[in-house]
């Protein structure tokens, strides 16, 4: 039976891994909009559609996935590291305070200037550990030019021009 490693081992060896930097954002059941960073961006299937994405149990817009709330995966372009900085917040503050963004055609927040967008609806959940993998249909979306935001060894890079 295999044991768990320590868990600052773990996160070193994720670490070597470099990742896209994404912000999730929905609306929760009143219409106000929600969103948090996220790395864990994957594609999960062609036909159909899907993607999947990995939330913390005790993250703001977790309590809004679960209820099953079609969603949107900004994938952030070099330079905008403070906004994900500001999103990484696990509670509290309006996120969007200042923040430009625009409604999609489903209601869904789109946040301006991003690399590109990915819009989905709720497809299935599937709890694992501390969060939950939540895989989304895609329906729509957007890209633009651009050099993407990445995170590699616990710190935001860039790819080289």
């Amino acid at each position: 039976m295999a044991t768990d490693i320590d868990s600052a081992l773990f996160r070193t060896l994720l670490g070597h891994f470099a990742t896209g930097v994404t912000i999730v954002t929905a609306r929760d059941a009143r219409g106000r909009p929600t969103g948090m960073t996220a790395n864990s961006l994957a594609s999960a299937s062609l036909v159909p559609p899907l993607i999947s994405i990995c939330i913390d149990k005790q993250a703001d817009t977790h309590r809004v996935l679960v209820d099953k709330r079609p969603f949107v995966v900004n994938l952030l372009r070099a330079g905008q590291e403070e906004l994900s900085r500001r999103f990484a917040l696990k509670h509290g503050g309006d996120r969007f305070d200042g923040i430009g963004y625009q409604l999609s055609t489903l209601e869904l927040p789109l946040l301006d200037g991003v690399l590109a967008h990915i819009e989905c609806e709720y497809h299935a959940a599937h709890e694992i550990g501390d969060h939950t993998l939540f895989v989304g249909r895609v329906i729509g979306g957007t890209t633009a030019e651009g050099r993407p935001l990445l995170y590699y060894r616990g710190g935001y890079a860039d790819l080289a021009p």
